[in-house]
């Protein structure tokens, strides 16, 4: 087994990862790293030396080492083609990545927990709540506007759209974040969650989850 993912239960971009690696078939070796405060295994010399961003996920697959869930998901799609998580042609495969960027880079930066640290510790803030809900639904909007059909967001196929959503709805839904405004994005995240890749790539299921 050559590819090995540093993950955490609960990080959302580790979570996109394993879903994409469980639909192209992929066996893989996961290394938990904590990033629960009081274990912050992220922050240790030791992983630094593997990934200086200090984040999860890191793929490494033989000479191969990278960061970033969005690098590693293209980087899977390119290396190992048979399971096509991207469509075939355009416009729709564009439409799948802009999909894709709508969450990686407006909606999840923002709600990640070294985010979330900083308000609480630099402005002695509780963004758990209206922070969340606020920029969920700011990015969730333009999302359920952008969703097909379905029975997943882009059709009658898994994408690479779908392993962005599931992670980020789970995410809100954890939060109590009202979503019935968006009743495709909830139809196609349940639809997704009943497929065997999505269910192994859940949080519960990882080998570092905390109950």
């Amino acid at each position: 087994m050559s590819i090995k993912l540093y993950s955490y239960w609960r990080s959302s971009a580790a979570y996109r990862v394993r879903i994409a690696l469980n639909l192209k078939g992929l066996e893989y070796q996961t290394v938990p790293i904590s990033l629960a405060p009081g274990e912050s295994e992220h922050r240790k010399d030791e992983y630094r030396a593997i990934n200086p961003q200090m984040l999860v996920p890191f793929l490494e697959d033989g000479d191969i080492a990278i960061a970033q869930s969005m690098a590693i998901l293209e980087y899977l799609e390119e290396t190992y083609p048979d399971v096509s998580l991207l469509p075939a042609e355009d416009p729709l495969r564009s439409k799948v990545r802009a999909f894709c960027n709508l969450i990686a880079c407006d909606v999840h930066p923002i709600l990640n927990l070294r985010i979330l640290n900083y308000i609480k510790t630099k402005f002695d803030a509780d963004p758990s709540a209206d922070w969340y809900s606020h920029w969920i639904h700011e990015g969730f909007k333009a999302a359920e506007v952008l969703g097909g059909d379905g029975p997943f967001i882009f059709g009658d196929a898994v994408t690479l759209a779908d392993a962005l959503l599931v992670p980020q709805m789970y995410n809100a839904r954890r939060f109590n974040v009202p979503l019935e405004d968006y009743p495709k994005l909830i139809a196609a995240c349940d639809a997704c969650n009943e497929l065997p890749a999505f269910k192994l790539a859940a949080p519960e299921q990882q080998p570092d989850a905390v109950s």
